[in-house]
């Protein structure tokens, strides 16, 4: 199956670290290319190629300052994202609850009762006891 064009929509987009952390530093700040070079430790034709995908996929917006580009975060075009993410975000929380309720029972003294065998819950999100 051929891979999907990184400028094909937001997803693959921010497969990519680099770009993730490009859209991390200019999320609350509008910043010009030369400063997302010096704080982030890129080479400017990397940090200009990143920048024209998330362009190109609407996660970046652009504004003209005189000579100087700048660029911020499009947070709108990151709701998609975020949502999706969103859906996974119960079965996270479900299994740090079972973590936590194991940590717990192995950590109270007055479980004498040995080793926890007790049977996994049909609802829990993976089939490998954790």
């Amino acid at each position: 199956m051929a891979r999907a064009a990184t400028t094909s929509d937001a997803f693959n987009a921010v497969a990519e670290p680099r770009r993730r952390a490009i859209l991390n530093f200019i999320a609350l700040q509008e910043r010009p290319v030369g400063e997302i070079v010096d704080s982030l430790g890129l080479e400017q034709p990397s940090v200009s190629k990143h920048l024209r995908v998330l362009l190109e996929v609407g996660l970046v917006n652009v504004r003209r300052d005189g000579r100087r580009m700048l660029y911020r975060t499009n947070a709108g075009a990151i709701k998609p994202l975020h949502e999706w993410t969103g859906t996974f975000e119960r079965f996270w929380r479900h299994q740090l609850s079972r973590v936590k309720e194991r940590a717990e029972r192995k950590g109270n003294p007055s479980n004498e009762a040995g080793p926890d065998f007790s049977p996994r819950r049909k609802d829990d999100f993976d089939g490998n006891k954790n």
